[in-house]
């Protein structure tokens, strides 16, 4: 019995530490589990996916209907004869109304009553048909047909470009007014045969003078 007493002693001493052992290897176990799952933090980065740029469709034009842009070229003709039989017409009424009429009269001859005035405002009627008949040469250039019309008329409008300082002078003869008046009837003859036909409109004293 005494001699059983040191080996229960060593006994003892081997079972506590068998049990310090076994509780060290289940802490250890336990540290390495936790770190482990808490190793894997929540905030760790994840590398974003590259950004993909798409290039922007390519634009197209898509031509306007046959139809629309026949349209718009009958509309522009349209305009064109207006502006050119408005035109025409002025040009005509003032060479009529303020050359031709008061010179077959007689009201330019020198001592005729009203001469002076007459001639200052066959003068002013002058200027202003050679304006009216050069806008509307360019008029007619808006329509095929009016412009093939009345391109060979266009020396002969030139040609009464100094005619308003010849009337307002009392200078003009029997040809200068023939000039005018063969130029006007040109003009009306080439609007006609393009469907744009023109007639006199007088002019206002305001619109001679504007």
């Amino acid at each position: 019995m005494i001699r059983s007493l040191p080996f229960r002693r060593s006994l003892v001493a081997l079972l506590l530490s068998c049990s310090v052992l076994v509780s060290a290897t289940a802490c250890g176990d336990s540290g390495s589990d936790g770190a482990t799952r808490t190793g894997a933090s929540p905030s760790s980065s994840v590398p974003a996916p590259a950004s993909v740029s798409v290039p922007a469709p390519a634009s197209v034009s898509v031509p306007a209907p046959a139809s629309v842009s026949a349209s718009a070229t009958a509309e522009r003709q349209r305009l064109a004869k207006t502006r050119f039989v408005a035109n025409a017409g002025l040009a005509a009424g003032a060479t009529y109304q303020w050359i031709v009429k008061p010179y077959r009269a007689g009201t330019f001859k020198k001592g005729a009553e009203g001469r002076t005035f007459a001639l200052v405002k066959a003068g002013l009627a002058g200027g202003f048909a050679y304006n009216r008949l050069k806008a509307a040469a360019e008029n007619a250039k808006g329509d095929p047909l009016l412009s093939k019309a009345v391109a060979p008329l266009t020396a002969g409008i030139e040609s009464l470009r100094g005619m308003a300082a010849k009337l307002r002078d009392g200078e003009a003869g029997e040809g200068d007014i023939g000039a005018f008046e063969s130029v006007i009837d040109s003009i009306k003859n080439a609007g006609k045969s393009a469907g744009a036909e023109v007639t006199d409109k007088v002019p206002s004293t305001s619109q001679l003078t504007g």
